[in-house]
């Protein structure tokens, strides 16, 4: 591309021009030099030291593993424990009891422990859950419960019919009698103004 815009005669880079900029500046001729400047190709992509030529060699894929692979890294830390087994190498209040963090740090780096206990992004915390409404953490309890018992059942090999049935249970509205509600709140309040 760059030797068909060459044989137009057409200026590319400075370089073309010689000496007549560096001439144009030394004797004064801001004319001259913005008629030079404004005669190059406005296309910033045409210019020579952004033009690359094509490689006959096959690009090859970047994968995480071989950047790690090339920049000598060492595995990926994982963000949580896989299995409970994992849960005895985790314990490394020893060090920290005795004092030996220099020990507790080579160690991490030697072989990188998960940086917490789950990675699932489902889990809420219990402090964060004991400051929500009772609603909230009724309705989050009944959703553990109802996975819950899909995992057994997947487990147990039940058929699917059986698992949309829950799913429909579990999804139906319930019935809300808003009356017989408003007026049990209206007998507490008269009931609390009397005693």
């Amino acid at each position: 591309m760059a030797v068909e815009i060459a044989e137009n005669n057409l200026l590319i880079h400075e370089l073309q021009l010689g000496e007549q900029l560096n001439a144009c500046v030394h004797s004064k001729r801001r004319s001259d030099f913005s008629l030079l400047l404004s005669m190059l190709t406005d296309n910033v992509k045409e210019h020579s030291q952004f033009f690359v030529p094509d490689s006959l060699e096959q690009t090859r894929v970047i994968t995480e593993e071989s950047l790690r692979k090339e920049f000598h890294l060492p595995e990926k830390v994982e963000l949580g424990l896989k299995s409970s087994s994992d849960l005895t190498a985790f314990n490394q209040a020893e060090l920290i009891k005795e004092n030996r963090l220099t020990e507790l740090h080579l160690m991490n780096v030697l072989q990188p422990k998960p940086l917490a206990f789950r990675d699932d992004v489902a889990h809420i915390n219990h402090e964060v859950l004991s400051n929500t409404s009772l609603y909230c953490q009724s309705k989050i309890q009944r959703q553990n419960n109802a996975s819950q018992l899909k995992l057994e059942q997947y487990e147990q090999g039940q058929s699917q019919e059986n698992k949309q049935d829950l799913d429909n249970l579990l999804n139906q509205k319930l019935l809300f009698d808003a009356n017989a509600w408003l007026d049990t709140v209206q007998t507490s309040i008269v009931k609390s103004y009397v005693c």
